[in-house]
């Protein structure tokens, strides 16, 4: 896994201001409207998120322009950090069932051809 696709990086593309709430959108794959709506009802209410929004658009990093190859890469990277375990299992599985379909072709293409089979046989 890269860490590239699991650091939190400010939106410039998508942000208003330094990016930060659509960066922390993209990051946990919530709508940036929640967030943004989330900011200003603690910023109004505490005072102090403001000065964490202002350090973190200082020193978080830019997103980089091609993070993503498509809209499906995205949400899978999202999910990888929201629940790392369950997409490790999620691609577990998937990858069984390929290994599955494949042992079937094998073994199809291994019972039409008795040549092929006697010299799978020799080699083991």
């Amino acid at each position: 896994m890269t860490t590239q696709h699991t650091r939190f990086y400010r939106d410039k593309v998508d942000g208003k201001v330094l990016g930060v709430c659509s960066g922390i959108a993209d990051y946990t794959g919530v709508d940036a409207f929640w967030v943004r709506l989330g900011f200003v009802l603690f910023t109004i209410t505490m005072g102090w998120p403001l000065i964490l929004y202002m350090a973190m658009g200082m020193l978080a990093p830019k997103k980089p322009a091609r993070l993503y190859a498509d809209a499906q890469e995205q949400k899978f990277w999202q999910g990888v950090r929201q629940s790392p375990s369950a997409s490790a299992r999620d691609v577990k599985g998937r990858l069984r069932d390929v290994d599955r379909r494949l042992a079937r072709v094998e073994e199809h293409y291994v019972d039409t051809n008795r040549t092929l089979a006697q010299e799978i046989e020799k080699l083991r």
